[in-house]
Order: structure tokens, then C-alpha cells, then sequence
């Protein structure tokens, strides 16, 4: 695709203008609007666009299926880029010879966009199904401080989705395909004392829950977060829910409970849209 590589480095160097836009300033303006290519511009003009007056003898082709990362969120920590694959299925009489995916943050594809990550290669490589119908993947490289330069970029994203017909008669493209989300890293410790403990004692469980902040490049703690105390017996495979409390204002977690018998504790995160679930390993205590 010959736009490709040019939106590419558009996309991060815009990405790099909003990181030198002051801090004062962020909250009026986070980012210039960022300029997405068309889809002329994607595939090229030799395709000709499905417009009204063309219809009745243009077939465009139809996009069945997108799949952004196997399906799953994607998380992404404060300082490893992350890669992922994503894959537009599509059909048309004459076959399929290209396909495009990206992923937007905003409103609207025109005039709101803050946030933009774009394929890293020039072409997708499309895999034939039958005469008529492909499946064409790329990669994206996503990379926390610059692609995500703010911590409001977690949660839903927009998912943008082409395809050329083979003969390069026409193109489909939808700005609103799909949704996928982009989450920020979670992290959760656990430490249970004393150990050992006597029986019937008062033992103190206290750990942390944090994620990733992508604007200074550390975890910060997660406050008001509920979080899961667990319990699984020394012979057991299986946790148990103890109780329910909520991280304070720097993500501390701390309770206590009566020590009975050896096991091991855990504090387990449901999630949320932004941040995905976490769970510590087990903190083993032997009970006297």
C-alpha cells in the first residue's frame, strides 16, 4: 500500500508533537487532530471509490470478519512496545489483493481523533479461502509514551477496516468496523505476617495494586479498587474469597484475619475496562 509507510510516520510524529505540548496545555488541547488517510490514499486512486453514481455497476467488497490481537484486549505496560496482529476478512467476484486495519481513539474519524496506531507493514499478506474471499494480515507496534502518550487512551478504540478487490474495481472501508481495547498493565503484590503465625492469632495481610501510567512512564498505585482477599489450604488446589476490600488513595491493600490452618494467601483483581484483572501469587504461611 503505497500510503502506508508515509501514515506511519505521520501517526508517530504527531504522537511526538502532543508529548511537547506543555503541561498546562494538555488539558485544552491533548493533541493536534490527527489526519487520517483516505482510502484513495490507502489503495491507491487507481481504485475506484464506491460512489452513489457508480453502484449499479460497481461491486464493492464485503468485510466479514475483523480480528484485532486473537480477540483478546490488549495490554501494554510503561515501556515495552507491543505488537500485535490483526486481520481483515473479506470477499468480492474478482477476489481480494489487499487489506488495511487500523485503530483510532476519538469520536469521529475527521475531526476528533487523539489517538492513532497503524499497520507496520506496506501490504498485508492475504491468504486465499476460495476464489473469492481472503483474509489479509498485518502487525501493529503499539508503544506506550509515544502511541500512548496519555493515560485517557486506555479503554475503547475504534477499528478501521479495508479491502481492495483483486481487479481494483473497488474498495471497501468503514471507519466504525470494530472495537477493541487497549489496557494499562496491572501489577498486585501480597505479604501476609507474621510467619509463622500461632494458631488463632491475628495474622496481617497487606500487598499493593498498581498499573501502568503511561504518561511518566512508572506504576502508579489504583486506588478504590476493589480487590479479593483468597485463601487456599495447604493440600488444596483451590482458592477460596475471604473477604472484599478496596485499595486506599496509593493502591495500599491491607486487612487482617484469624490464622487457622497452613495455607496460602492472595489478593485477586476483577478488572475494569482500562485495566485488566490481576491476581498475586500465593504468600504461604505455616500456622503453629
Amino acid at each position: 500500500m503505497r500510503m502506508r509507510a508515509t501514515v506511519a510516520a505521520v501517526s508517530g510524529a504527531l504522537a511526538l508533537s502532543a508529548l511537547a505540548v506543555p503541561a498546562a496545555q494538555a488539558g485544552d488541547r491533548a493533541v493536534p487532530v490527527l489526519d487520517k488517510p483516505t482510502a484513495a490514499e490507502v489503495f491507491g486512486t487507481g481504485a475506484r471509490a464506491p460512489f452513489a453514481a457508480s453502484r449499479a455497476v460497481v461491486t464493492e467488497p464485503v468485510i466479514s470478519k475483523v480480528v484485532v490481537n486473537g480477540g483478546k484486549d490488549i495490554v501494554v505496560g510503561t515501556t515495552a512496545a507491543k505488537k500485535i496482529t490483526v486481520s481483515v476478512t473479506a470477499s468480492h467476484p474478482s477476489g481480494i489483493s489487499d487489506g488495511y486495519v487500523d485503530l483510532w481513539h476519538g469520536s469521529n474519524p475527521e475531526t476528533d481523533i487523539d489517538g492513532w496506531v497503524v499497520a507496520n507493514e506496506d501490504a498485508a499478506t492475504c491468504t486465499n479461502s476460495s476464489a473469492t474471499t481472503a483474509t489479509c494480515r498485518l502487525t501493529i507496534t503499539i508503544v506506550p509514551g509515544e502511541d500512548l502518550y496519555k493515560n485517557a487512551l486506555a479503554g475503547t478504540w475504534h477499528v478501521t477496516a479495508g479491502a481492495l478487490a483483486r481487479d481494483e474495481s473497488s474498495f471497501a472501508w468503514n471507519d466504525y468496523q470494530a472495537k477493541a481495547r487497549i489496557q494499562r498493565l496491572s501489577k498486585v503484590t501480597v505479604n501476609a505476617t507474621p510467619e509463622p503465625v500461632r494458631k488463632g492469632k491475628t495474622l496481617t495481610v497487606t500487598g499493593k495494586l498498581s498499573r501502568a501510567n503511561w504518561e511518566t512512564g512508572t506504576y502508579k498505585g489504583y486506588s478504590a479498587q476493589a480487590v479479593k482477599l483468597q485463601f487456599r489450604k495447604k493440600n488444596s488446589s483451590t482458592y477460596t474469597t475471604v473477604k472484599t476490600i478496596k485499595s486506599n488513595s496509593t493502591g495500599v491493600l491491607k486487612t487482617t484475619v484469624k490464622a487457622s490452618v497452613d495455607g496460602y494467601w492472595r489478593y485477586s483483581f476483577a478488572g475494569t475496562s482500562t485495566t485488566p484483572a490481576v491476581t498475586a501469587a500465593g504468600d504461604y504461611v505455616d500456622v503453629k
